[in-house]
């Protein structure tokens, strides 16, 4: 079954997964407090667990834009690296896009390292195709380096 998360222990329960995801995410406080200002701006946070502990997550927001029209867009995917393999990333997934049918969505969307290549794997069988490449500037190395 999958849950969207409502409370704090939730989101708490949540931390030792994503920290497998984004590993630096050192402050589980931190990491609370930040998904819980992002679930202000419409950000969810989705779980499936298992015997009563979280084994994949997707943390994901609807949003809009000239370019793309309304999308659902996946922030964060991940599987407990110790059951990985058992389908739970693909339920998320397709529950996902589900999701963003019955809530009139044009389009899904999610960005994804170079390197990760079980989960493109995963988008690719599901029917995600590779559109293009997402830039990014930092703004903190940035400045630190060099005058904008």
């Amino acid at each position: 079954m999958i849950t969207l998360t409502k409370v704090e222990e939730e989101i708490i329960a949540c931390y030792p997964l994503m920290f497998q995801l984004r590993p630096y995410l050192v402050d589980q406080e931190k990491f609370v407090k930040q998904v819980q200002r992002q679930m202000h701006e419409g950000y969810q946070l989705a779980y499936i667990a298992l015997e009563g502990q979280i084994k994949a997550l997707m943390g994901f927001r609807y949003l809009e834009f000239l370019a793309y029209g309304k999308m659902l867009y996946i922030d964060d995917l991940v599987t407990d690296a110790e059951t990985r393999r058992n389908g739970l990333a693909g339920k998320l997934l397709k529950w996902a896009i589900q999701q963003a049918v019955e809530n009139g969505c044009d389009q899904v969307h999610l960005d994804s390292g170079f390197v990760r290549h079980d989960a493109h794997r995963l988008y690719l069988n599901h029917r995600f195709q590779l559109k293009g490449h997402h830039f990014a500037l930092d703004l903190k190395e940035s400045i630190n380096r060099s005058s904008l």
